[in-house]
């Protein structure tokens, strides 16, 4: 069976809810976030201080 293709890496909160999710292929970096279970979800790609994505090796997820 094959990976899914996003993996957490962080999880934060219960009601206000921070997630960084990977993407197995690219590595890019995404937070997902949440004020509460009823209004909604916003994602969008992590950037670094330059506005560059941030991307984590794909290597380091499956460790």
């Amino acid at each position: 069976m094959a990976k899914d293709r996003f993996v957490e890496v962080y999880d934060q909160g219960a009601i206000n809810v921070r997630k960084i999710i990977v993407d197995r292929e690219t590595g890019v970096n995404y937070l997902l976030a949440s004020t509460n279970k009823t209004s909604g979800v916003g994602m969008s790609v992590l950037v670094d201080a330059e506005g560059k994505p941030v991307v984590t090796r794909v290597d380091e997820l499956d460790s």
